[in-house]
């Protein structure tokens, strides 16, 4: 699944994903603006609001009520140091999550940040 995201300020937001997260374009794309992410194995999609989006109702911040994206990387500590050093706060705390999947019992550092418009961004590590 590779989420697009509508975003009301395409600059402001491809520069919060590519400087601030680490981000790779993969694809760039203008009117609309575009752009076509990856970061390790994850991967999204970023688009300007306009007319002709698929845009099912009108849209008020903070976008992407009701869903967070997880997205898995190898290490969070420097992606968590990153967003400390650019200011950037912290929606949840990085914190070890215990997770049942059949009898097993895994573990998961992870924290939240919202993105310019309010998606709700939870990156993870999986820790043994």
């Amino acid at each position: 699944m590779v989420p697009e995201l509508t975003v009301t300020d395409f600059s402001v937001s491809l520069n919060f994903y590519q400087k601030i997260l680490g981000f790779e374009v993969l694809i760039r794309r203008k009117d609309p603006d575009f752009a076509y992410l990856s970061l390790g194995e994850a991967q999204l999609m970023l688009e300007a609001l306009h007319d002709e989006g698929w845009n099912t109702g009108e849209l008020s911040k903070p976008l992407g009520r009701g869903i967070n994206l997880q997205i898995e990387i190898y290490d969070i500590n420097p992606l968590l140091t990153h967003l400390q050093i650019n200011g950037i706060e912290l929606y949840r705390p990085a914190k070890n999550n215990y997770y049942c999947i059949g009898d097993t019992q895994v573990c998961q550092r992870e924290f939240l940040v919202q993105d310019p418009d309010g998606y709700l961004l939870r990156f993870s590590q999986y820790i043994e």
